[in-house]
């Protein structure tokens, strides 16, 4: 099993503790040789820690003062009704989506049996990132069945909220009927995609969300940037 760099290690270290508010937003870590000291390395091996805190956005150098904490985790309730949009702007965010494909395809057998479709059946596909403040927080693909809702695909390509597509396709509201929680690592793309260390540790959520009347509307599968959100688990919301 290759060793993890020790520069690596004491980013991981001091991101937790961001994380877990022993620093918060604005606060000036300690100098680098206070943490050279702290960790039994050179400065040149705390900056190349620092440097990759910094690419993403974690922490923020600023010229002749320090290097201060950036942001804080987003935290994020996960319940039977997960609205994107509403849980950032519910901790004081704004929130965004950029859109990276919008595709119309044949189910493969993992969607199709989420669904509840035949395999091949038509599906649309809709991929793309999730930002909290302008930070990446999350990459998503999202899989509806066509047949319910005929238009999403066009839809998507004007809103990207997914509540507001659906709702302007005849779905007014959904739940969440089933959520599996699991660390995962980034793949090289995913890591450009959210700022952070390629095989770094991301929160990989998949869920199959539900109409009213109990039919399956989306198979979602996100993955989190591990240092950037807080999952919260909230049944009843």
């Amino acid at each position: 099993m290759p060793k993890t760099p020790i520069w690596k290690s004491i980013a991981a270290t001091i991101g937790d503790e961001i994380a877990k508010g022993h620093y918060g937003p604005g606060d000036k870590l300690p100098t680098e040789a206070a943490l050279s000291a702290r960790f039994g390395v050179n400065r040149h091996t705390v900056r190349h820690a620092l440097s990759d805190m910094a690419e993403r956005g974690l922490v923020r150098a600023r010229r002749g003062a320090g290097v201060f904490v950036e942001a804080e985790p987003t935290d994020y309730p996960i319940g039977r009704r997960v609205r994107f949009h509403q849980n950032i702007r519910a901790s004081g965010r704004l929130p965004q989506k950029a859109v990276l494909r919008i595709e119309e395809r044949g189910a493969d057998l993992s969607e199709a049996a989420a669904l509840e479709i035949a395999q091949g059946a038509p599906v649309i596909v809709y991929e793309g990132l999730s930002f909290s403040e302008g930070t990446p927080i999350a990459h998503f693909i999202s899989v509806f069945p066509k047949a319910p809702v005929p238009g999403l695909a066009a839809t998507l390509g004007e809103v990207t909220s997914v509540t507001e597509a659906l709702v302007r396709n005849g779905i007014d509201d959904y739940v969440r009927a089933e959520t599996r929680i699991s660390v995962d690592h980034a793949s090289a793309t995913q890591a450009i995609h959210l700022r952070i260390g390629s095989g770094d540790a991301v929160l990989k959520s998949v869920g199959i969300n539900r109409t009213e009347g109990g039919l399956p509307i989306e198979y979602g599968t996100t993955w989190f940037a591990g240092d950037k959100v807080t999952l919260t688990v909230a049944p009843d919301s």
